[in-house]
């Protein structure tokens, strides 16, 4: 795939955190070597430009001699990598990288061509650089976990290839690459920007995008497991209040239920007048998980397009404009949004799982068993799927609303949009797992029907039987749980007609 700066989409991005090879699309070329020419003119004139010859920070006063320039930007990249934690998931960390490459190849950042160049070259070799995920509050830039990222292009630090961590100059040499020496300004180009706090808020939108489309399956067949209505369905409810994702769900909802001989075996005669709004709600909630996912993933797909890092170099004529690029609100407004879309998904598929192993709500044997008391069923299953969503709710409180100030008060409002956007994996593993549990129990309440669900649904059920059996008698449950969430997460529930973000 060509990645053109400023022009990819969503499912160019996704494709690169899922793996796929790319390289500069060559136009870009002209731009970015402009941008290196206007540095060069702006230091021709000894005046001081921030970022090139001054300090940084509370230190942009501090006039830095042209022979310490070189010195200046090594410098920088080194004191700030000074993450600490866990280390980024390497498809996490590759999409940051490209991410990164595609601000740098806009131009407007004054890098040299061999600095974007390494950058593609480290993601063809699949050099990745080892960054620790936590010390960015998501303001003057990403800068320790891009620090990072930008000491491991120079040879310093360590470098994941194949998976195997590596000293980054003995990596970088094995694959036939000198380590990248700084030109003026390319330090802080490197550093400034939010890039990883978008790729982590992107990776966390295509997750959740993946888990959603899931979710809506598993209801579907809870609904018929639990013998609901589908005319909560009715395309003339969602018409009248007008929300474009409500009437999507809606519609995906009563497809997945057509056909169904358990939902016409109660069309009539069925004593119950109205289902728990776990079942009857669903369109209205999911609804607007989607309109909300979608304006997150807008907010994102600008971002990812973007220039983030300061000052910005421009041309004819050559200045330099110090802003606030690197200032990552609308990532943090993104990120926030998802981790409250995720949550509420789960919260509504924890609901429906009690409701199927409760009898009196769902007519089915208690706890999914056909030995109740012998046998405990479903009964734990619930219960961590409570745990998982609880533990959801404490990390969806915005992050956005936090701030601290750094940097001697000069950095006195940032959006924390890097660990708000890092938290949504976590989310998402347990979301996904929730959803695994419903799918579970959804496919043993219907297995107590003697009728079929519809076509689309008995898919999906069957999909499941492949690898998990009916459960008959008690037996060790984790490895159900763990099978049937590494089918979602092998997109085993996901088909083209289910609504999504892109």
């Amino acid at each position: 795939m060509k990645l053109i700066p400023g022009e990819m989409n969503l499912a160019q991005w996704r494709a690169i955190y899922q793996g796929e090879a790319i390289e500069l699309d060559e136009a870009a070329l002209p731009a970015i070597q402009a941008g290196a020419d206007a540095v060069a003119e702006i230091l021709s004139r000894h005046e001081p430009v921030y970022g090139i010859n001054t300090g940084f920070g509370k230190l942009a006063s501090v006039r830095i001699a042209d022979d310490d320039l070189a010195t200046l930007q090594r410098n920088l990249v080194l004191s700030h990598a000074a993450g600490v934690g866990e280390p980024m998931p390497v498809p996490v960390a590759r999409l940051m990288l490209a991410l990164k490459m595609g601000s740098l190849g806009q131009g407007a950042s004054g890098v040299r061509m061999q600095t974007v160049r390494m950058l593609e070259a480290m993601l063809a070799k699949n050099l990745i650089p080892v960054v620790p995920a936590q010390g960015s509050v998501g303001a003057s830039g990403d800068l320790a976990p891009l620090a990072h990222m930008a000491a491991a292009m120079m040879g310093v630090g360590e470098i994941y290839v194949n998976d195997a961590r590596k000293d980054a100059a003995v990596a970088l040499r094995e694959a036939g690459l000198a380590p990248l020496v700084l030109g003026p300004k390319e330090g802080l180009a490197l550093l400034n920007g939010t890039q990883f706090s978008t790729a982590n808020a992107l990776v966390g939108l295509f997750e959740a995008e993946r888990n959603f489309r899931a979710a809506l399956v598993t209801g579907a067949l809870s609904t018929d497991a639990a013998k609901g209505s589908d005319a909560p369905f009715d395309p003339r409810i969602h018409a009248v209040r007008k929300h474009r994702g409500q009437k999507e769900v809606a519609d995906s909802l009563r497809g997945l239920m057509a056909g169904s001989a358990i939902r016409a075996s109660h069309l009539k005669g069925d004593e119950r007048v109205q289902d728990p709004y776990c079942l009857r709600c669903q369109p209205q909630v999911m609804g607007a998980v989607l309109d909300v996912l979608r304006q997150a993933a807008a907010t994102l797909e600008t971002e990812a397009n973007g220039v983030t890092d300061n000052p910005l170099i421009f041309t004819n004529p050559a200045v330099a404009l110090s802003g606030g690029n690197f200032h990552a609100e609308p990532v943090a407004f993104a990120a926030d949004m998802i981790a409250m879309a995720v949550c509420e998904i789960g919260s509504l598929a924890e609901r429906r799982i009690s409701l199927l192993v409760d009898p009196v709500l769902s007519g089915l044997p208690a706890f999914l068993t056909p030995k109740p008391g012998l046998n405990s069923g479903f009964m734990i299953p619930q219960v961590t799927a409570a745990a998982l969503v609880s533990e959801n709710k404490g990390r969806a409180f915005p992050a956005s609303v936090d701030s601290i100030p750094t940097s001697a008060n000069q950095e006195d409002h940032v959006s924390m949009a890097a660990h708000g956007a890092r938290r949504l994996l976590a989310m998402n593993e347990n979301l996904c797992a929730v959803v695994a549990i419903e799918w579970l129990a959804a496919a043993q309440g219907c297995d107590f029907h003697t009728l079929k669900s519809s076509a689309a649904l008995e898919e999906a059920r069957a999909t499941l039987r492949r690898t998990v059996p009916k459960l008959e008698d008690d037996r060790h449950f984790a490895p159900d749980i763990e099978a049937a969430i590494a089918l979602l997460q092998a997109g085993a529930l996901v088909s083209g007609n289910l609504p999504g973000v892109a």
